[in-house]
């Protein structure tokens, strides 16, 4: 493969895997479906417990109102709640439910199990070729997120 294929080659199987074990997962999820966005939302809080609309806003780079949506949503469904600031009392901190952390706990369990499985199928050579493609993988991921925060 040219080094000029490799982008597009990489982002495609990257989001179809992403797409095929987000599928996997879903079907075997109890409760109500939750959108990417929402779920972001819920590991930074469950991350960051006490964070503001507008510091929740930044970090996921959204607008504040699509935030503010999302908090909407998510706290008519149980899993996130507001608590007024006691430093001041026009800010809100959003804390996340039992609830949420439970779900997010068992997503992330079974997703690890399922690519787990999957990892084991493989060869040798594929597992040893995987483990030696992570530190670079991880570069990409810090240059993605280094021109985010720069931009």
């Amino acid at each position: 493969m040219s080094a000029e294929d490799l982008p597009d080659a990489f982002t495609g199987v990257m989001t179809g895997i992403h797409r095929l074990v987000r599928r996997r997962l879903r079907q075997e999820m109890a409760g109500p479906r939750l959108r990417g966005a929402q779920v972001e939302l819920l590991r930074l809080v469950v991350a960051s417990p006490g964070i503001s609309v507008s510091a929740a806003a930044k970090e996921l780079y959204l607008a504040g109102n699509s935030v503010s949506t999302l908090v909407n949503q998510l706290t008519g469904a149980g899993l996130l709640r507001r608590e007024t600031s006691r430093d001041d009392r026009r800010s809100v901190r959003l804390l996340a439910t039992p609830e949420a952390e439970a779900r997010l706990r068992a997503w992330q369990e079974r997703r690890v199990a399922l690519v787990r499985e999957h990892v084991e199928r493989l060869g040798e050579d594929d597992r040893a070729a995987l483990a030696a493609a992570l530190p670079a993988l991880r570069r990409l991921a810090d240059g993605l997120q280094e021109k985010v925060t720069t931009a």
